[in-house]
């Protein structure tokens, strides 16, 4: 049945063991029992929201909204799918299919997520074809995280290889490499941290928990003789708090230690390594649920792969800050032609133009209340899928409303 340009969506929620507990305010657990009209699940952690079509998280039409059964029929992929022109657009969908692109999330984390890296394409569909029930689509994951509060974040390789073993013995008591075989390499520091990353993400399970342990050992010795003011042996210590004896642990001397300010954005191409360790953020990415993991997680590990797929670029990832397109949006523009994001604000009694995209957009309201296009109420935890070429008008009816909006990246057109 064809629905208007502008239909609001029930949204799922994912309950992962790293996101904030139920008991403790998130933006998750507000904005998720908000979107869903529902009660707060204390028993529960609320790590993400997820808005989008990958059905790993299936969001319902909420004017169809059937809850007994949840229906493929009612679902806003099918609703994209069966209206594929209208609903993304002729060049969004010659360029993608008819699918939508990107996936927007809200984060929650409390404690650190996996060592991971997101296949490119080609990977994705060898390891979809192999082993559907851990990677369960075919596409790339490229993607981008806003940082709503103050967010902590390890991505991609620190700059200098041979300094991670200088500031860090364990590792050279792990891994066997000294300080001279880095210098025969030091001509190609990408060979330098392949070869030293490999070697500690492949050592034996026993004897990572001698040296974490020992390095435990070493960094709380320094902290009772007067403190250690060290950012990374201090992150070595929480996430071995979090994850005892864990490969991941040293990974605190391999990658860069980021903290991001609300307003500031990281992205993540195919083939980096990442975790993300605290704060919440909004992110965006192409729709896919593939995650190669290596270390930090309870959950199964493809560490050879991972070790073997990543591009082993070094140095800090580029930190956004949004570029200014009118008074009420701001633009967040990553290399990806999948999806870029704008955080639009307007005022009590004022109204706001939207952009006008040829591709499809899905606007989550982050505070406040008011209408798009008059008609189409929207208040915190409201969320609206709009088709391509839709002109939208915000208006604030009850203090500021401060919208995220996920689209198609504007290169494409």
């Amino acid at each position: 049945m064809k629905r208007g340009a502008l239909v609001q969506l029930k949204c799922a929620i994912q309950h992962y063991d790293w996101g904030v507990s139920g008991q403790t305010p998130s933006a998750v657990a507000e904005l998720g029992s908000l979107n869903r009209e529902e009660k707060i699940d204390e028993e529960k952690p609320h790590a993400e929201l997820w808005m989008g079509t990958h059905l790993s998280g299936l969001n319902v039409i909420k004017e169809t909204d059937d809850s007994s059964s949840h229906s493929s029929s009612s679902s806003l992929k099918s609703h994209v799918e069966a209206n594929a022109k209208e609903t993304l657009g002729e060049k969004c969908l010659k360029r993608f299919g008819n699918d939508l692109p990107f996936l927007l999330k809200v984060l929650s984390v409390a404690k650190a997520l996996s060592i991971q890296a997101h296949p490119d394409k080609q990977l994705a569909e060898k390891l979809h074809e192999e082993k559907p029930h851990m990677y369960k689509d075919a596409n790339h994951k490229p993607e981008m995280a806003l940082a709503v509060t103050e967010f902590e974040a390890m991505s991609g390789f620190i700059s200098e290889p041979k300094e991670a073993l200088e500031k860090c013995p364990e590792l050279k008591a792990l891994t066997g490499i000294s300080l001279e075989e880095m210098d025969e390499m030091k001509e190609d520091k990408k060979a330098q941290m392949k070869y030293l990353f490999t070697k500690v993400m492949l050592a034996e399970k026993e004897e990572v928990a001698k040296q974490v342990r020992a390095l435990v050992k070493r960094l709380e010795e320094a902290e009772g003789k007067g403190g250690n003011d060290d950012e990374r042996d201090r992150l070595a210590l929480r996430l071995n708090g979090q994850y005892p004896d864990d490969v991941g642990v040293m990974c605190a001397y391999l990658l860069n230690y980021i903290k991001l300010q609300p307003g500031e954005a990281v992205y993540m191409a195919a083939n980096e390594p990442h975790a993300y360790l605290d704060g919440e953020c909004v992110e965006v990415m192409a729709t896919s649920d593939n995650v190669v993991r290596a270390g930090l997680t309870p959950k199964a590990r493809d560490t050879e792969i991972l070790c073997d797929m990543l591009t082993y670029k070094l140095g800090k990832p580029e930190v956004l800050t949004g570029d200014v397109i009118d008074k009420n949006t701001k633009r967040y523009l990553p290399p990806f032609d999948e999806f870029e994001l704008e955080v639009i604000s307007c005022s009590k009694n004022e109204t706001a133009e939207l952009t006008v995209s040829q591709g499809p957009s899905i606007l989550l309201v982050k505070n406040g209340k008011g209408r798009l296009n008059d008609d189409v109420a929207i208040e915190k935890g409201s969320v609206v899928f709009a088709n391509a070429n839709e002109k939208m008008t915000l208006i604030s009816d009850d203090g500021e409303v401060s919208i995220y909006r996920a689209q198609v990246n504007t290169r494409v057109f």
